[in-house]
């Protein structure tokens, strides 16, 4: 029978992962063959001088091994803009401004290169502002969370490095576009967006932006580099595409960006200055969600020409147009700067280690990595 306090164990799937019998075991922590089948099958509860020579024999900590079910576990999260009502939702989640925010993990925000694992699952009742959500990891891990929107490749880059060098720190990244990132970070869902937007009037980059969706909030813009943006084109550029005007050349197609991004917002105003409007344009109403998906659109053939970086036509071997050199900033509110989590992500961002991975990829200047480059 299972021991009061539902305590649980992975004893069976740590041991026989490092090749372990039963009988190997009991050796190495100098106990008998039978406690470790007893402890195995929820039958016995070890003592704590048993749980650490288990833990000694087996290279791990106790906590790894033995952990309480906790029968109160469940939280009361507040969904993330977009989360479709339904039962045996999976979640990430993280602690935003002081309470609990759940992002789901359904159709490609469910997927790197591989899925993304759930810190919970829980159900959404049409019309409710929040949602009961039972975690399937410990509080205390997944409130060292750090959750983040934006559309730059280069920002998972720079978590997995700051998730090395900090064991206990978490970062989670949700693809957004500039402007829907700042509106995560308005509503609440993460501690910082990423936005790379120009503001022709007053020739800055994304501060006006920053203040008209955050007013009144103190907001610090920690730049994560400089990048080339332009025409993406077949190797060769054998339609010989030099500037956003050629894109009104017969036959030429184009993939757009959607409404809110900062690469269509400056085909938008290239073509405005060219005179060229965007009807003129074959295939501007064919719109994907994010840069890679745009190289892909062009690798593929499927079209002649789209709007991304540099960094992004070397990975998948494009030919590339330069248009303009872009500010991609990380908009952080200056309350959430406090929070050891988001303080210790802060910080890598301008570790060498960090700046050589961006070098790497091409296209991106790193002068300004990690600094500070306007508050509003």
């Amino acid at each position: 029978m299972r021991q009061e306090g539902h305590l649980r164990n992975n004893l069976k799937q740590i041991r026989t992962r490092k090749g372990m019998s039963q009988n190997d075991l009991a050796a190495l922590a100098r106990i008998s063959r039978q406690t470790v089948s007893g402890v195995e099958s929820d039958l016995y509860a070890p003592s704590a001088a048993v749980a650490l020579r288990i833990a000694r024999a087996l290279g791990c900590r106790v906590e790894d091994l033995f952990w309480l079910e906790d029968e109160g576990s469940d939280i009361e999260a507040t969904p993330a803009e977009g989360t479709p009502a339904g039962d045996g939702l999976r979640v990430a989640l993280a602690r935003v401004g002081g309470k609990w925010v759940a992002h789901p993990l359904a159709g490609d925000r469910a997927f790197r290169q591989e899925m993304v694992p759930a810190d919970g699952h829980g159900s959404l009742a049409r019309g409710r502002p929040t949602m009961r959500v039972k975690l399937l990891d410990d509080a205390e891990s997944v409130v060292q969370t750090v959750i983040l929107a934006g559309c730059s490749p280069a920002l998972s880059l720079w978590a997995q490095a700051a998730e090395r060098w900090h064991p206990g720190l978490r970062v989670h990244w949700t693809f957004a576009n500039s402007m829907e990132a700042l509106g995560s970070l308005q509503r609440g869902e993460v501690h910082a967006a990423g936005v790379h937007l120009y503001d022709a009037e007053t020739g800055d980059y994304n501060v006006p932006f920053v203040r008209q969706a955050l007013p009144g909030r103190a907001v610090v813009l920690v730049n994560l580099g400089i990048w080339e943006e332009g025409l993406l084109v077949k190797p060769g550029n054998p339609l010989g595409l030099q500037s956003a005007a050629d894109l009104a050349q017969a036959g030429v197609r184009l993939v757009n960006r959607e409404e809110g991004a900062g690469s269509r917002q400056l085909l938008e105003r290239t073509l405005a200055q060219a005179g060229v409007p965007c009807g003129a344009i074959l295939g501007f109403d064919q719109v994907v969600g994010g840069h890679t998906q745009v190289a892909r659109e062009v690798a593929s053939g499927r079209a002649d020409v789209g709007v991304s970086t540099a960094s992004m036509a070397a990975m998948y071997g494009l030919g590339f147009v330069p248009l303009q050199e872009v500010r991609y900033d990380m908009a952080i509110p200056r309350e959430y700067l406090d929070e050891p989590p988001v303080r210790q992500l802060v910080t890598t961002l301008g570790h060498r280690r960090v700046r050589s991975q961006l070098e790497a990829l091409g296209g991106y200047n790193t002068s300004l990595t990690g600094d500070v480059v306007a508050t509003v």
